[in-house]
C-alpha cells in the first residue's frame, strides 16, 4: 500500500514541536481499510536504554501529515 510507504519512518512531533518518535507501523480497520492508529517508536534515550518505546496514537490525535506528522495539543482534542 502506498500509504504505508508515505507514513512509515516519518518523525512524529507533539504540539510543543518536540520529536517524540517515528512511525513504525499503522493499524488499519479491516472493514473500511482506513488507518485508525499509528504505532510510534520513541527515539532518543529511551530507545538506547531498550525500554519498551512504542506508543499507539489514534488518528484523531493527528493534526497534520506532511514531511513530519504533527499531533494536536490537548486543547484541540
Amino acid at each position: 500500500m502506498r500509504i504505508l510507504a508515505d507514513i512509515i519512518k516519518k518523525e512524529v512531533i507533539d504540539s510543543d514541536m518536540k520529536i517524540i518518535g517515528k512511525v513504525m507501523d499503522v493499524k488499519i480497520d479491516k472493514d473500511t481499510f482506513e488507518v485508525t492508529d499509528l504505532v510510534i517508536k520513541k527515539t532518543g534515550i529511551s530507545e538506547s536504554m531498550k525500554f519498551n518505546g512504542e506508543n499507539v496514537v489514534p488518528m484523531d490525535f493527528v493534526r497534520v501529515i506532511g514531511d513530519k506528522i504533527i499531533l494536536k495539543s490537548v486543547d484541540d482534542i
